[in-house]
């Protein structure tokens, strides 16, 4: 048997759970073709890797990502892929760009995604030549995708696409039985078209952009129980899933989303496939992620199929100076960035009234919220001022302070904001800070690990590499003596697991199966992987994104057979030659087949 490449010597992990073991992986026309504990040979062309001390498993998916936008300009997505990730899933948080056009898709990827609105809206126009899911997904497959896609239909793009932004967030307008039916029907085509479900939306905090209809909550929090019914009916009877986030301030309605997944034995009633937005360990409310993984527990047992989506990392975010989607849970801070002016922001934030209605917010430290509301707890990592960098903002409130009275937290970070504007960069921690609790989320059934929000908050967040990071809390936990979780079952939660409960063709590294793959050296398991860094987005005008460089960890990822990383680097290939396929949930795909080099015809000469 001849090969393409020869993958010798590694750890090689299935994406099963099962055992690993020392084996030799032969690929042939971008599939697995060998798995042997042998040693293999090679023929004349074929390239060997070396993999001895290494992990080789398959490709990781991401399951909660916002590139939507970025996919249609920069269709390698590399910041996912050189960390390991083959498969992402678009279309989260009711948000897509299957039936919008351009400023729609401004206004509901801008504020609450951070992504530029202008960007996102020229992108959209430039690309925009699909009128069907069918269609979108055609166009996908037009682009020389990096990673594979899978999709669910946005909620909010759907009822945007019917009813008009305005008229889809007005708290007394219900759809007509005639709009209905229409996002019924683009639901339905979506299912057809091989998306594995919906997204949905509940969360109060969620902004739009724009002069339109700025600041209401997103489309799809306005819809109610009749609605909802119609479109998770279609799910329910296609068995595909439910993507939603929950109104955290009002706890009930993950209560509500919970019991709906359940389904009724012997009736027609299937359980409703729902993976709601997060288990998190929030900072503010410690006792909350216990309740999270007991109601989980709970549905499950009586016939839901309910999971929570879960970063396994620290929730670490970073700010410049107000400009962060914590700000919108409380009257105040969605007060200040719904202004887009300089100017006018300014004024609000000088204002001695607004200054008391800050305070007044952030001390009401009671009741469901995610941000800690603590500014001791808040670090100051850039500021032309060098003598506050390294300190919180209370901390210099107290340093500012005359006669031993302190000036107030709000006080000391809206005078910084005011005094230096975006210059003046922050970071806090707001979740999963307590490694024995994400430990023990690690291990629960109920939840799955993704939530990266890759492609969306630049200059806020950066989790694209959150599987190795998983890996490496494994890894560390094992040679301590303490494991939680084995490295098969922690590769599992990142591959075939999250594959195999979404019904896409992905995750798994056998005989048989697509070759897309990762390469991981286990030494390099280490802090690099926390490292903070930044990287120009070409598309968004060099827009310095928030990134993770630790490019010794992964020396290798292949995708669809072909070398898309190569020592932490995207090769040539990533984003030129197309590598990934839309995944079409219950469908395998074929590997995508390089395209061949132009062949070059000797011209006769004129005699």
């Amino acid at each position: 048997m001849t090969y393409d490449t020869i993958i010798e010597g590694g750890r090689w992990f299935d994406g099963t759970g099962a055992p690993s073991a020392l084996r030799h992986l032969g690929l042939r026309d971008g599939i697995v073709v060998a798995v042997s504990a042998e040693p293999l040979e090679p023929g004349p062309g074929t390239r060997v890797v070396d993999a001895r001390g290494r992990w080789v498993m398959p490709g990781m998916v991401d399951i909660h990502t916002h590139y939507d936008v970025e996919v249609l300009e920069g269709p390698g997505l590399d910041e996912s892929v050189r960390h390991g990730v083959t498969t992402v899933l678009l279309g989260s948080c009711s948000l897509s760009t299957v039936h919008v056009g351009g400023v729609d898709a401004g206004d509901l990827f801008g504020r609450v995604e951070a992504i530029p609105r202008q960007h996102v809206i020229a992108a959209v126009d430039k690309h925009q030549d699909w009128k069907t899911p069918t269609d979108y997904v055609a166009a996908l497959e037009r682009l020389p995708l990096g990673p594979h896609l899978a999709a669910f239909i946005g909620h909010s793009d759907m009822r945007t696409a019917t009813m008009g932004l305005d008229r889809a967030t007005r708290p007394e307008v219900r759809p007509t039985p005639a709009e209905q039916a229409r996002m019924e029907r683009m639901l339905t085509d979506a299912l057809d078209a091989g998306f594995v479900g919906m997204s949905a939306q509940q969360l109060l905090f969620d902004k739009l952009d724009g002069d339109t209809c700025r600041s209401r909550t997103l489309p799809s929090t306005y819809a109610k129980g009749k609605e909802m019914r119609g479109l998770n009916g279609i799910l329910r009877r296609r068995g595909r899933a439910l993507q939603a986030g929950p109104d955290a301030s009002h706890p009930q309605t993950i209560l509500t989303q919970a019991l709906k997944s359940i389904g009724l034995p012997g009736t027609r009633r299937k359980p409703l496939k729902t993976s709601l937005l997060s288990a998190a360990d929030v900072k503010a409310i410690p006792f909350v992620i216990h309740l999270m993984n007991g109601l989980a527990g709970a549905v499950n047992k009586v016939g839901a199929d309910f999971r929570w989506q879960h970063l396994p990392v620290p929730f670490e975010v970073y700010a410049d100076g107000i400009d962060l989607v914590i700000f919108e849970e409380f009257g105040s801070g969605a007060a200040a960035l719904h202004l887009t002016e300089k100017i006018a922001r300014d004024d609000l934030l000088r204002d001695p009234d607004y200054r008391a209605w800050f305070r007044k917010d952030y001390e009401t430290k009671y009741g469901p919220r995610v941000w800690h509301r603590d500014l001791f707890d808040a670090e100051i990592v850039a500021c032309p001022d060098p003598s506050v960098v390294g300190k919180s903002f209370g901390q210099v409130g107290v340093e500012r302070g005359t006669r031993g009275n302190p000036v107030h937290p709000v006080d000391a970070f809206l005078d910084l904001v005011l005094e230096h504007g975006t210059a003046v960069r922050w970071r806090t921690t707001i979740s999963n800070h307590r490694p024995q609790v994400l430990k023990k989320m690690a291990q629960s059934p109920h939840v799955q690990m993704g939530f990266s929000d890759a492609g969306a908050h630049l200059r806020n967040m950066a989790f694209y590499n959150f599987g190795l990071r998983l890996l490496r809390h494994v890894r560390d936990a094992e040679v301590a003596g303490t494991p939680f979780l084995s490295v098969e079952q922690a590769v599992h939660r990142l591959t075939g697991e999250l594959a195999d409960w979404y019904g896409i063709d992905a995750g798994h590294l056998r005989e048989g199966d697509r070759a897309d793959l990762v390469v991981v050296d286990p030494t390099r398991l280490d802090t690099s992987l926390e490292a903070y860094a930044e990287s120009p987005v070409e598309q968004y005008d060099g827009l310095p994104r928030m990134v993770n460089r630790n490019a010794a960890t992964v020396p290798l990822v292949m995708i669809s057979g072909q070398v898309v990383v190569e020592d932490g680097v995207p090769t040539a290939l990533l984003g030129t030659e197309r590598t990934g396929s839309f995944l079409r949930i219950g469908q395998r795909v074929a590997p995508v087949v390089p395209t061949p080099a132009p062949t070059t015809v000797p011209v006769a000469q004129p005699a």
